[in-house]
């Protein structure tokens, strides 16, 4: 075991399986005392089981390492503070939330009901708002109270939100949320020493476990096995140590051997009106047309090509 996170107490959601379950081990290894937050759902959020949770923490306690399970609902707010309290009653403190927990229900838009929207929003996007926001009014609080804070935010997003995913508008619009609100946090935290950053993984799970993503994501039949989610959890460990501690506000694609950090969106082409009018229809189109007759619809726009 590692040592690099020695007394410091982590929170990983959707921990039970997959990404959650490596990340948490991971950062046990390097002597985090981790809580284990999962309602064991399904890959479209049915069918909780308390089972996955407690073998991770079984786990985790057969390598010398300390772990607890939490069941609370991550898209409940009041449930995410009890989780909260949990650690800080179990543990002492709290240190590092890795935000990870979420479900599918894929469709095409105008296939989509309200619901089937609503649900995944609420566990990605209202279930990151809900740790993070509590997670830092603890520091805060802290920080105001004199005492000494150590904090690490890791949001899970998705290149879902680069490439807006077309069949899932509801989790591409999720996870678009969830950069941003992970900007906003790193930003309103960095005075207390708080970083805050989101990954995009590429990894066997299983919400990739069906359809062209099982193809794309299957494990090789010999060497390494590129998508297997172990690889994208030393990452999500370094970001919790004191040696990223300058790292705050970035967007991180990870898998297999790579980390790819990702620039920000930049200004494109401006338009000028030279006249001493307003805009019209007219010489609007006059702009635009020479800018826009050269591009194609949809694939020259805003939409970011895989890489």
């Amino acid at each position: 075991m590692g040592n690099s996170l020695d007394g410091k107490v982590a929170i990983v959601t959707g921990a039970g399986r997959g990404l959650g379950k490596s990340e948490a081990i991971a950062l046990a290894k390097e002597g985090a005392r981790v809580v284990i937050a999962d309602l064991g759902v399904g890959k479209d959020g049915s069918c909780a089981d308390e089972g996955p949770a407690q073998q991770v923490v079984d786990e985790i306690k057969g390598f010398g390492g300390e772990a607890t399970t939490a069941y609370g609902d991550v898209g409940d707010y009041s449930e995410a503070g009890t989780t909260i309290k949990k650690a800080v009653d179990t543990y002492g403190d709290l240190n590092i939330i890795v935000n990870n927990a979420g479900f599918c229900r894929d469709k095409m838009i105008f296939n989509m009901d309200e619901d089937e929207f609503d649900a995944v929003i609420r566990v990605h996007l209202k279930g990151h708002f809900n740790f993070i926001s509590q997670a830092c009014s603890f520091w805060r609080q802290k920080a105001k109270a004199g005492e000494d804070v150590y904090g690490r935010l890791i949001s899970t997003t998705s290149e879902a939100f680069l490439y807006a995913s077309l069949g899932q508008p509801n989790y591409a619009a999720a996870k678009a949320g969830i950069v941003q609100l992970t900007m906003v946090a790193a930003q309103a935290m960095i005075k207390y020493g708080i970083t805050a950053n989101a990954i995009a993984p590429r990894a066997r799970t299983t919400m990739t476990d069906e359809g062209i993503t099982a193809q794309m994501f299957a494990k090789p039949d010999s060497g390494f096995d590129t998508f297997h989610p172990d690889n994208v959890a030393p990452f999500v460990a370094y970001l919790a140590t004191p040696m990223a501690g300058r790292i705050s506000g970035h967007v991180f694609v990870v898998w297999g051997k790579q980390v790819t950090v990702v620039d920000c969106p930049t200004p494109g082409e401006r338009f000028e009106n030279n006249e001493d009018t307003m805009w019209t229809v007219e010489s609007l189109h006059e702009k635009m047309d020479t800018y826009f007759k050269d591009k194609e619809p949809v694939t020259d726009g805003f939409i970011v090509q895989p890489f």
